[in-house]
């Protein structure tokens, strides 16, 4: 793989990180509802996430879902069902108050907030047609494993820090003060848009 491969897939996928998508909703309320440290865990887990998707696309994923159409279909279903259930969580619980957040507390455990991380990221069809459709054809065939754990390295990094830096944001005290004066509307603002987005995937 050259270096301009490298650096291709580098900012391309750190690109589809950024553009907003479910992870983003998740992770700005979990930041401005609950603090950092949950919203870190997060960002983990849809680093891990990437690396899971980047690992099947390699192994032939999106060959898969060309002959099986049907399991595409099933993911995306799924997929959708689970953002759909977010954003109803979302919706119910708007008014609720922000949990006070004291030094060294966590209102979501790490281990927890990673796996839901995890599950968002997988829930979404979005890095399936990244990883599938692009990030493979710039993956040549004959690239060494060293190399290859290098680029999964750099995905995590890219998909991982992208959303630290959201959660470090929306956790500051003046960001979370504003969030939790129009916390009501904002989560049902947010519970709409994840409800779009699971419409959006589900739906043919």
């Amino acid at each position: 793989m050259t270096l301009a491969a490298f650096l291709t897939i580098a900012v391309l996928h750190l690109l589809a990180a950024i553009s907003p998508g479910p992870s983003f909703v998740v992770s700005i309320r979990t930041a401005a509802a609950e603090g950092f440290r949950p919203a870190l865990g997060l960002a983990i887990g849809f680093g891990a996430g990437a690396v899971i998707w980047a690992t099947a696309a390699l192994a032939g994923l999106a060959l898969l879902f060309q002959i099986l159409p049907a399991l595409f279909t099933a993911l995306k279903v799924a997929g959708g069902l689970f953002l759909l259930w977010i954003a109803w969580q979302t919706w119910r619980h708007a008014r609720a108050p922000l949990p006070e957040i004291e030094p060294g507390a966590l209102p979501t455990s790490l281990g927890a907030a990673v796996l839901k991380g995890l599950a968002v990221q997988l829930a979404n069809p979005k890095p399936a047609v990244f990883f599938g459709a692009v990030f493979v054809g710039l993956v040549p065939p004959e690239t060494p494993l060293p190399m290859l754990a290098l680029v999964m390295g750099v995905i995590f990094i890219d998909e991982t820090l992208w959303y630290i830096l959201v959660a470090r944001l929306f956790s500051l005290p003046r960001p979370r003060a504003l969030y939790a004066r129009m916390k009501a509307g904002v989560d049902r603002t947010f519970g709409v848009l994840l409800a779009g987005l699971g419409l959006h995937i589900a739906l043919p």
